[in-house]
């Protein structure tokens, strides 16, 4: 088993800036990718960005050049770094991880971003 504790969210002004925060603690040994998923009220959950152990990063075209992904392995901590808010970030913000060779994944409690116009 794997828990994902995110941090971080919060109201933020549009061109503003938040950092979101995912400790990861139990099996972790076990994880190879880690990523941010997003859900707005309406809309399914969506991949924001992700990032391999080796480092290895993937993002969503809507935020490339705004946001980036870190992880800090020895803190087993992941990091979304997101600049230039804009109020269509406005979500709930989901830690995610996956398994090393399964189906297996592991979802966060979620945090909420809001950006206001």
């Amino acid at each position: 088993q794997v828990q994902l504790v995110e941090s971080g969210g919060g109201l933020v002004q549009a061109g503003g800036s938040l950092r979101l925060s995912c400790a990861a603690s139990g099996n972790i040994l076990s994880i190879n990718t880690m990523g941010w998923y997003r859900q707005a009220p309406g809309n399914q959950r969506e991949l924001v960005a992700a990032i391999t152990i080796s480092g290895s990063t993937n993002y969503a075209n809507f935020v490339k050049g705004r946001f980036t992904i870190s992880r800090d392995n020895a803190k087993n901590t992941v990091y979304l770094q997101m600049n230039v808010l804009k109020p269509e970030d406005t979500a709930v913000y989901y830690c995610n991880a996956k398994v090393f060779g399964s189906a297996r994944q592991y979802w966060g409690q979620g945090t909420q971003v809001t950006v206001s116009s």
